[in-house]
Order: C-alpha cells, then sequence, then structure tokens
C-alpha cells in the first residue's frame, strides 16, 4: 500500500471542540497556555509521552517552529534520531531558527518556494540540511514521493496547522489520524482547529471529504481520551 510514499499519520493535540491552539493570534499557544489551566494541565504530559513515540519522520511548518520559540532559542540543544521536514515559504524561520533545528535533528529538509530561505546560506556550515524548492506551490504528492526516495522515510508524523492539514487530507495523502483530546472547550470561530482552509462550496465538492474509520478510543488520565482512525482515501 502506498509504496511510493511513506505510511502517515496526522497526529496532534486537540480540544473537545476540535482547537488546536487556544486562540486567534500566534501568542496563544497550546504548549504554552494548557499548563496554565487547571483541569487540562495536569494530564498534558501524555500528550508528550505519545509523541516522543512517533515516526522518525517529522513533518512541521516553520510557523509552528517560529511560534514555539524556535528563533530564539540560545541553548545547544539535545541531538535527536528526528527528521525534521519542515514547510516554510514565508519564511517564518530565520538564520538563528534553521540553526538551532540543524544541530537538533539528524536531517532537516526545508520544503520551500522562496529562493532567499535562510536555510541555503547554511548548507555549506551543516551538511545535514536538505532543501527542496518549488516554483509558486509546493507539491505535496512529489515531496512524499522524494521522501521515501531520497531520504528513506518509510513512515511519516504529520503535526501541522489547520490549513496544510486540510490540504494533504483532501490529497489523500493522511492514512491515519492519531488525536489526544485535552479536556477543554475553546471556542472562538478564528481559533486554528484541526482542519482549516478554504471551505467547499457546492456539493460537487464533497468528493473532497474523506470519511474515517474508526481503530480505537482509549481513555487516558486526567479526562484525556486517545482517538485513532483510518482514512478512507
Amino acid at each position: 500500500m502506498h509504496e511510493a510514499r511513506p505510511q502517515t499519520t496526522l497526529f496532534l493535540l486537540v480540544s473537545v471542540d476540535g482547537k488546536i491552539s487556544t486562540g486567534d493570534s500566534d501568542v496563544m499557544d497550546v504548549d504554552k497556555d494548557y499548563p496554565r489551566i487547571v483541569g487540562v494541565k495536569e494530564g498534558l504530559k501524555q500528550y508528550y509521552d505519545l509523541e516522543r513515540e512517533t515516526d522518525f519522520f517529522s513533518l512541521n511548518t516553520g510557523r509552528v517552529f517560529a511560534k514555539i520559540g524556535m528563533n530564539e532559542k540560545t541553548d545547544e540543544p539535545e541531538k535527536t534520531v528526528v527528521r525534521f521536514v519542515v514547510i516554510d515559504n514565508k519564511p517564518h524561520l530565520t538564520e538563528s531558527g534553521v540553526r538551532y533545528l540543524a544541530k537538533k535533528a539528524e536531517t532537516l529538509i526545508i520544503i520551500t518556494t522562496n529562493t532567499n530561505h535562510p536555510a541555503f546560506a547554511l548548507q555549506k556550515e551543516y551538511d545535514n540540511i536538505h532543501i527542496l524548492t518549488y516554483q509558486e506551490h509546493i507539491d505535496f504528492h512529489d515531496v512524499f514521493f522524494k521522501l521515501k526516495r531520497d531520504f528513506g522515510a518509510e513512515r511519516l508524523t504529520i503535526q501541522s496547522g489547520g490549513e496544510l492539514n486540510t490540504v494533504l487530507v483532501r490529497e489523500g495523502l493522511i492514512d491515519r489520524v492519531l488525536l489526544v483530546v485535552a479536556p477543554a472547550l475553546i471556542g472562538g470561530k478564528n481559533t486554528a482547529t484541526l482542519m482549516d482552509g478554504e471551505s467547499l462550496h457546492s456539493a460537487s465538492e464533497l468528493n473532497k471529504i474523506k470519511s474515517l474509520e474508526f481503530v480505537q478510543a482509549k481513555p487516558l488520565q486526567n479526562s484525556y481520551l486517545l482517538l485513532e482512525y483510518k482514512v478512507n482515501n
């Protein structure tokens, strides 16, 4: 199955109402805010424990890394065996952020349409930095094909934002959804959810909706829940 690309898992921490952030600005973030909320902070460690068991290849976005302060880190990171795949067009990562990730990761793969991305200036300094460039729009089918062919990615965990999640799901590139549900209701129509981006506009687009096959629902401690589904592509 899917011999030409890695098997993919969308792994996220969500509230009961499907929010993946605590608000509509970059200063709001579950990693920073959940530890401050009584009734939520007590079970949060379970998510991070499960995160450490995910695949060696991990896909995220430059925006998420910037949001959690990657550009401002000055400590010497502990080296990990994880291969980071980072989608970053703007770019959100600075040269400092790229350098930190290169020090931390076994391999750092930057995917971008920006020919001036700061990662280019660091390739001679760090031989574990690889860059895949696209002209206007990233071809994610091509990205995933190259991740397996060129980097040996058999399995890939995805922890991106709602807009990118929607793109990947609709293009049939997500095989499994693994959610840690936090006991919280956040609300807010502009707060990021599991899937955001462009809404569907007519019944002719119903084929873009992916049905799910239930795998498991596992109660965790402190009112947390683990949900797993297979995506019917």
